[in-house]
């Protein structure tokens, strides 16, 4: 019999702050179970296993990252929506540092709901990107370099790899106006 008050969503939200606060690697049954004070085969009521819970936290992830991107670009162009796009990426990070995680594997090609949350994703970046006139063929090639400085630092960041006396705030703003210029020219 179900527990009252236990849904999908709870456990989800449960997933959520597991991986934001103590990785992903701490995702399992048993810690979801244990933080919501119910037995592991309890959690069978509401969801199908691990593997559910980690494909619906790639979707959560897509969701709120998409957002925040869309917030952060909404009526600015080139420059200006370049770098909001990339603030909001880097502040994603910061604020959900597990559920990142989720959001940057390709999703398995029969899995056609992660594939539109992703392809959502890419639309966006690649309609701020069109704003600078590049060429159709080479948008993939813009898309994969923005996202690996993106990922780069903030995987960097995450890790405590900064640790030179030197703003990281100052060391991204260069970095992302690297790239912007790279584009103007």
């Amino acid at each position: 019999m179900p527990r009252v008050g236990l849904d999908f969503n709870t456990i989800l939200m449960t997933a959520v702050e597991i991986a934001d606060h103590e990785g992903v690697e701490a995702i399992t049954l048993a810690t979801i179970a244990r933080k919501l004070s119910v037995k592991p085969p309890s959690l069978f009521n509401h969801t199908s296993g691990l593997p559910s819970i980690k494909r619906a936290l790639s979707l959560y992830g897509l969701s709120l990252l998409y957002k925040k991107i869309n917030n952060a670009v909404m009526e600015k162009q080139q420059d200006e929506a370049l770098f909001s796009m990339a603030t909001a990426y880097l502040e994603f990070t910061r604020e959900h540092p597990g559920l990142y995680q989720f959001t940057i594997q390709a999703p398995e090609k029969d899995d056609q709901e992660l594939e539109i949350a992703s392809n959502k994703l890419l639309q966006l970046i690649s309609e701020v990107l069109y704003t600078f006139n590049i060429a159709e063929e080479m948008i993939i090639h813009k898309i994969r370099g923005l996202r690996s400085i993106l990922h780069g630092f903030a995987s960097l960041e995450q890790m405590g790899a900064f640790g030179l006396p030197v703003k990281t705030e100052e060391s991204f703003e260069h970095l992302v106006s690297s790239y912007i210029n790279s584009l103007n020219n």
